[in-house]
């Protein structure tokens, strides 16, 4: 995106990330379309942006063709907010709504009036109020009032330059309702944000919004994902990874367990990716938690989402392993988040991992685990883009990053449901193996891109005291199959005596 703003030109809407998206706000004395189907926020972007004026000497008119008054400021009130004097509210209802209409001197019978006296009377408001910012709610009655394409049009046009020779910024809202797909305010508006309600099959509705048009500027393209909570509507803007660059001094990280660290030749590279694989049960998440307690060891901030365990069975199993995640979160050194998939959209959570990387200082990110990262976005490719995103943008801010990724099966051939190695700088891989008349877990380092690493099999063990990696299984062929063959003494392999065995 092209940063071109001037803030002495544009007019800032006041929705969190919206302004970010048009890079800067809407420029002043212009007209722009908002449209969207019913619910989908207009409204209350609207009543926002009229707000963001008064708080810089702006006085705003909203005019509005389908909703009262009192409706609008219960819709305000809804979001904490008391509409100051210097937001005008005109309203035009039909005529059944009314008791006393003598006593209205705000009101408009709609359905009785021809376009000519409606604009009119609108344009005689807006010279009483002189207003900076203007909002139309909605171009569908106006539409109606014209009832040809032709003076629709022509209506649009006179609008837009009577309010720009006084130096008004207006935002009229569409709600999409006309049976034709009528595109007239398309061309003739200076900009033109789309707001959008998806559905999923399980889960709450998914917001979206994109800029399509906006002269002369550049902004942010694509679609951003949004929410409409009390507090009002915040956007989250795509991440552009390459927008984001921080200089900080490569080097090497442990995790504190020596077999891993040698397994790793060494430890991995700050500002790197670590994706770990393995079936379920080998102890993933446990791997990733030793890095986050050497981080916290070493006086650092990190933070933990976990999409797939609930919290208070996570501090009660890994406290048993030696690790007190709820003493680490206690101390400032450890934010954990626990995300639900089906009620959080995926630049949402974008949004929540930058937050505690620029906010919070965490230097040591886990993602718990990629799965339910992918219930959250069930198409592949786009997934794989976000993670090829957000990824970037944690190495570049010198963060380590670390992915689990369940894998379908137990022994044999396992896939991932999404194949994400070649995006990880480092990949470490789980594997059970039966040998001796027990089942046992291996390690190894198939990949990393930052130096050697040992191409090695190493046995593990869980036990009380965390992670044990014993020796390289020189002796065994086929491990990582899940069925090896023993071609020596057993000598390479943990004893009992080595720790007790835990569940993952």
């Amino acid at each position: 995106m092209n940063d071109n703003s001037d803030v002495s030109s544009v007019a800032q809407t006041g929705v969190g990330g919206l302004d970010d998206v048009l890079a800067g706000g809407l420029t002043k004395g212009n007209l722009f379309l908002l449209e969207g189907d019913p619910g989908t926020g207009k409204t209350t972007i609207a009543i926002k942006f009229l707000m963001a004026g008064t708080d810089v000497g702006d006085k705003g008119l909203y005019i509005t063709l389908s909703e009262t008054e009192k409706e609008l400021r219960r819709g305000a009130a809804s979001h904490g907010w008391q509409l100051s004097d210097d937001i005008s509210i005109f309203e035009v209802v039909p005529p059944e709504s009314l008791i006393e209409a003598d006593q209205q001197q705000s009101l408009l019978y709609s359905s009785d009036l021809e376009l000519g006296e409606t604009t009119r009377l609108i344009l005689r408001e807006f010279e009483r109020i002189k207003p900076q910012r203007v909002v139309i709610d909605s171009l569908s009655e106006i539409r109606l009032l014209a009832q040809s394409s032709l003076r629709y049009r022509r209506q649009i046009l006179a609008f837009k330059h009577y309010f720009s020779r006084h130096g008004a910024t207006v935002l009229m809202l569409d709600d999409m309702t006309s049976d034709a797909l009528d595109k007239t305010v398309h061309s003739v508006a200076h900009g033109v944000i789309k707001l959008e309600e998806l559905s999923p099959d399980y889960g709450a509705e998914r917001r979206r919004l994109k800029v399509s048009k906006y002269r002369g500027r550049g902004y942010r393209g694509g679609f951003h994902d949004f929410t409409i909570k009390q507090g009002g509507v915040t956007v989250f803007p795509r991440l552009v990874s390459s927008e984001h660059h921080t200089k900080f001094a490569r080097h090497q990280v442990m995790s504190n367990v020596e077999g891993l660290d040698a397994l790793l030749g060494g430890g991995i590279e700050q500002g790197s990716s670590t994706l770990i694989l393995g079936p379920a049960g080998t102890g993933k998440s446990l791997f990733a938690l030793q890095f986050i307690a050497a981080a916290v060891a070493r006086g650092e901030k990190a933070a933990l989402f976990a999409f797939d365990e609930e919290l208070g069975l996570l501090f009660d199993r890994t406290r048993a392993m030696g690790f007190d995640l709820e003493a680490m979160r206690d101390a400032g050194l450890l934010q954990i988040e626990q995300v639900d998939a089906a009620e959080l959209s995926p630049g949402e959570f974008a949004h929540r991992v930058r937050a505690r990387v620029d906010m919070a200082q965490a230097k040591t990110i886990v993602i718990d685990s990629l799965n339910g990262y992918q219930a959250a976005m069930p198409q592949e490719n786009a997934l794989i883009l976000h993670v090829h995103e957000l990824l970037q943008y944690l190495n570049r801010q010198g963060a380590n990053t670390f992915l689990t990724v369940a894998q379908h099966g137990l022994v044999g051939d396992m896939k991932a449901p999404v194949d994400v190695t070649y995006l990880a700088d480092t990949v470490v891989l789980l594997r059970y193996f039966e040998a001796l008349g027990s089942v046992r877990r291996a390690v190894s380092v198939i990949k990393k891109r930052t130096g050697h690493h040992e191409e090695a099999i190493r046995e593990f063990r869980i036990t009380e005291a965390g992670l044990k990696v014993g020796k390289p299984l020189t002796e065994f062929q086929g491990v990582l199959r899940g069925v090896p063959t023993f071609v020596g003494n057993i000598g390479p392999l943990l004893g009992a005596s080595e720790g007790g065995e835990r569940d993952a």
